[in-house]
């Protein structure tokens, strides 16, 4: 819908300048896949990723594509990336055959409303931008730089609460994967390539995932250092259904931040838990159970692990404000502010 957009309104300020020809109004357009979305850990998951970025393309007809390896932004792509990349198109002509229609997005109700939509709000930026002075003079009143700063916090902000999943590294990491090789520092940290003489504020590219990578490769590295891993371990009690789903929720948040989750069936007693919970040196001990059940199990549990783990409890029960007033400050729940949560466990274990 962008490329579309973008073709349509093209054509219309190029006919307003009543062109010898109309072939001038024809837009040539080159679609290269993004960094912005590609991952460090799970890194497979990239070509999933930019296989559907290039499909995009092909069917909003451009006229070619570059499909950017999958190993790219971390480290030089070595010659079967580079046959996977060039495949990616090759499937899209010679197994979808996107080469034998001329618009294969034409007539799609969804697309339609979508490239209208796109076309429309960026003639109105168009037009802001105008307003400005044009581009040179919006970008030295810093006009351009805060509407791409309030879109990227917004984004921040989406994927740090997995409003906006990226599989793999905010939502369903793989749990034994560990970073061994040295990163180098532009994977943790956006790369600053301003200009000594720069006369107006420079954008800073980065990738969306950056900070959940930054956070994960901390724990690698203190793993390394320290050559154990901080456990994070399960204690289910109660209604079955509702432990074994808090189980999963809370291993897999947990699992982001590069932490050993360890899950279980269930315990039928408070010290049976408590036991397990010491025999496997657990760091964090999270309590799942129904939110009817928390007031009962989790004082118990607290009780009995308080001085021995970080003690969290999975979900935001009715009886929060009680369990806070005895101790339990710690809770796992789809409303969190994931990255933020995870850093502030590592700063309590002793993770920087």
């Amino acid at each position: 819908a962008k490329f579309r957009a973008a073709r349509w309104l093209w054509a219309e300020i190029v006919a307003a300048y009543k062109p010898a020809c109309e072939c001038a109004c024809k837009m040539v357009a080159h679609a290269q896949t993004s960094e912005w979305n590609m991952t460090v850990y799970d890194a497979h998951v990239n070509l999933l990723r930019s296989q559907t970025e290039a499909m995009s393309a092909a069917l909003a007809g451009v006229d070619s594509i570059t499909v950017r390896p999958f190993d790219k932004i971390y480290q030089t792509p070595d010659d079967f990336s580079e046959r996977i990349a060039r495949n990616q198109q090759l499937l899209l002509k010679e197994e979808s055959h996107f080469d034998k229609i001329v618009d294969p997005a034409g007539g799609s109700y969804y697309i339609e409303e979508l490239t209208q939509f796109i076309a429309e709000a960026a003639w109105k930026l168009f037009l802001e931008v105008q307003e400005q002075g044009g581009m040179v003079k919006a970008l030295e009143s810093g006009f351009v730089q805060a509407a791409v700063k309030a879109t990227a916090q917004k984004r921040d902000q989406d994927i740090a609460n997995r409003k906006e999943n990226f599989l793999g590294t905010n939502q369903f990491p793989n749990f034994n994967e560990k970073m061994d090789k040295e990163l180098c520092a532009c994977i943790l940290e956006p790369e600053d390539k301003t200009a000594p003489d720069a006369v107006v504020e420079t954008l800073k590219p980065y990738r969306g995932t950056q900070a959940f990578e930054a956070m994960r490769i901390r724990t690698d590295l203190f793993a390394k250092e320290q050559g154990r891993r901080p456990v994070v371990y399960m204690f289910p009690m109660g209604n079955l259904a509702m432990r074994k789903a808090r189980a999963q929720f809370a291993c897999n948040f947990f699992a982001c931040a590069g932490f050993q989750v360890m899950d279980n069936n269930g315990f039928k007693t408070v010290e049976e838990g408590a036991k397990a919970c010491m025999d496997n040196k657990a760091d964090i001990v999270v309590i799942c159970s129904s939110d009817d059940e928390y007031a009962t199990i989790a004082p118990e549990v607290y009780a009995a692990m308080k001085d021995k783990a970080i003690i969290v409890v999975a979900g935001n029960p009715e009886c929060r404000p009680q369990l806070e007033e005895i101790g339990i400050k710690n809770y796992v729940h789809v409303k969190c502010n994931v990255l933020e949560d995870l850093k502030a466990y590592q700063q309590k274990l002793g993770i920087k």
